[in-house]
């Protein structure tokens, strides 16, 4: 029989997964949940040895000797102290214990409460890895201590390796051991270009099985000839699709630009349903399209393997299962080569995909900056660079196409809008060919002192998407009442013509259609100076005209419509986060 505690039935699973069965327990009360359900487990091995310095020291020789992870385990404050010689020595010598030390609820910590000091990360510099679990309560923190567990035990022979350490928070103390079966938890592999031929094989073999396979490509500024080619062969070789984004900067045979038709204010759970993969593969840096969330809240199962060179444990949809410790261009040509020349797809996921991709409808935009950006990226040449700031850039620019070989970056690794101008300026600085940014009005009013750099070129082409204020909180429903454009949008009346004019810029604006084309032939064309573009829209009708191009062309039918309103009357009415928890409850799918 095993603890009601959750987070140490996940620990003791997972130990089963990771085949560690040696643990040198401590006496004490708050480990007790841990103890007593591995001694009533035949699959491990316990010692007892009360003192936790020697614990400790008797592990690491236990570790030495049979050149396996052992466990130790021990209550609260100085019990956990008391292992710091050992852990230092172990980790010095690179032996692999696993530190397990019981904490009490983290909101007594410092309030006098007993035999309780701050544990959290207390060997940080002489363990590989460090991770305090959640208490957990529900199926979000399950998933979280999962995670922090397998980072954890992953890092016991990952570089050399050594010890790691765990640990676990409680509410109460608990001594009811009900619980007959441990829950169905995941091991995370990670595979390395040196560990053994048979586990690359493994996992070759299980691709060439899965019907439905979709390549994840996020972030890469600078994606090599040889990734784009070695994706290609994979593309021919298995029964893949391969979703991308303008930042992932991938234009191969079997990339789908994604980004509108997983987009969960058009897409409905049934198409996504129909439309979930077996098997994820993501590489790269951060996602942006709808696929990401989709992807974390679907109900049916897939797996998700991460291709990512320093072997860092990312789990981006919950499911992670399988790390490749390599570059991509080595994961891709090695998948390929397992297949081998003569290996031939079957089309029919990449077909599927395609058609509702390319079933998306573009309507004709009424004034907005929605139009602004339509009309920019029809006259962007080949082999420009692209800088779009977060939130409007990004998402408009992805409804349009650009042409080939097109660079795209954006500042989604902290996804913060306060150097976006900065940075396109010295992206625009170390090339000679036509530079572009589009840009909203708050991260560029933010940045606008950047306008200043004496090395600015005459290659430089900014779209300044003036709304007077922060569109992103209209279109996602943040917009109360008129007070939320003080203190929410940020409402402005501010104008960057002066400014750009004093800093030796071309000044160009425009308030509706026919003046934006007008002067759209000036900003696109030739120039001695480098040009600025500003447009004037209304925040409210920049919202509604992405809200209407949603709304034209998305999946229906009856249902996915009455539960799409049922659920914007139940947050609405009773607040998202109560309804979220409901329907967690309940199994429905709410966020």
């Amino acid at each position: 029989m095993y603890t009601e505690l959750k987070s140490y039935q996940i620990i003791i699973a997972l130990l089963k997964e990771y085949g560690i069965n040696q643990c040198v327990l401590s006496a004490g009360a708050r480990n007790v949940p841990f103890v007593h359900s591995v001694e009533e487990d035949p699959y491990f091995e316990c010692y007892s040895v009360v003192d936790e310095r020697s614990a400790g020291y008797f592990a690491l020789g236990l570790a030495q000797q049979t050149g396996k992870p052992v466990v130790i385990s021990c209550t609260s404050s100085t019990a956990a102290c008391n292992y710091w010689p050992p852990v230092a020595e172990a980790f010095y010598q690179n032996v692999p214990l696993v530190v397990l030390t019981s904490d009490r609820d983290p909101a007594l910590l410092g309030q006098r409460e007993d035999q309780m000091i701050d544990q959290v990360g207390m060997f940080d510099r002489h363990v590989r890895k460090s991770v305090n679990l959640p208490i957990v309560k529900d199926d979000d923190d399950f998933r979280l201590c999962q995670r922090h567990v397998n980072e954890a035990l992953l890092e016991l022979d990952h570089h050399e390796g050594g010890p790691v350490h765990i640990n676990v928070p409680m509410k109460w103390y608990s001594t009811s051991f009900t619980v007959t079966k441990l829950p169905s938890v995941t091991r995370i592999r990670r595979i390395g270009v040196e560990d053994a031929s048979s586990a690359w094989e493994e996992m070759s073999g299980r691709l060439q099985k899965c019907k439905r396979i979709l390549v994840a490509c996020g972030q890469k500024s600078a994606p090599s000839n040889e990734l784009k080619r070695q994706l290609e062969g994979f593309f021919k070789r298995y029964s893949c699709a391969i979703a991308v984004e303008h930042m992932s900067n991938i234009g191969v045979e079997g990339s789908i630009n994604t980004f509108v038709c997983m987009e969960g204010k058009y897409i409905t759970p049934k198409k996504f349903d129909e439309l979930c993969p077996e098997l994820v593969i993501s590489f790269g840096g951060n996602l942006m399209q709808g696929l990401k969330p989709q992807l974390r809240t679907e109900k049916k199962e897939f797996e998700h393997w991460l291709v990512s060179p320093d072997g860092t444990v990312c789990d981006l949809f919950g499911h992670l299962s399988a790390i490749f410790e390599c570059s991509p261009e080595c994961f891709f040509r090695h998948m390929n080569e397992a297949a081998g020349e003569s290996a031939e797809a079957d089309p029919s996921y990449y077909n599927e995909l395609k058609a509702y991709a390319d079933s998306v409808v573009h309507p004709e935009f009424p004034w907005s900056n929605v139009y602004a950006i339509e009309k920019v990226a029809a006259g962007i040449p080949a082999g420009a660079i692209v800088h779009l700031s977060i939130n409007t850039a990004i998402r408009a620019m992805n409804f349009f196409e650009l042409p080939e070989n097109t660079r795209v970056y954006a500042n989604i690794g902290t996804y913060g809008i306060d150097g976006c101008l900065s940075s396109f300026l010295g992206q625009a600085t170390a090339t000679d060919g036509p530079a572009f940014l589009v840009i909203g009005d708050l991260a560029f009013f933010y940045d606008m002192n950047a306008l200043r750099i004496r090395h600015v070129k005459n290659n430089v082409r900014i779209l300044l998407l003036n709304n007077r204020g922060g569109e992103e909180f209209y279109y996602n429903g943040m917009w109360q009442n008129e007070k939320s454009d003080l203190h929410t949008s940020a409402r402005h009346n501010t104008e960057a013509g002066g400014w750009a004019e004093s800093c030796g810029y071309r000044y160009l604006r425009a308030d509706d259609k026919a003046t934006f084309d007008e002067a759209l032939p000036a900003f696109l064309g030739d120039s001695d100076r480098p040009v600025l573009f500003e447009v004037f829209t209304e925040m409210s009708t920049d919202a509604k005209a992405i809200y209407d191009f949603y709304d034209a062309s998305r999946p229906r039918d009856a249902v996915s419509d009455m539960k799409r309103a049922g659920k914007d009357f139940v947050k609405r009415t009773i607040g998202k986060e109560t309804a979220v928890k409901i329907a967690d409850k309940l199994g429905v799918r709410l966020r």
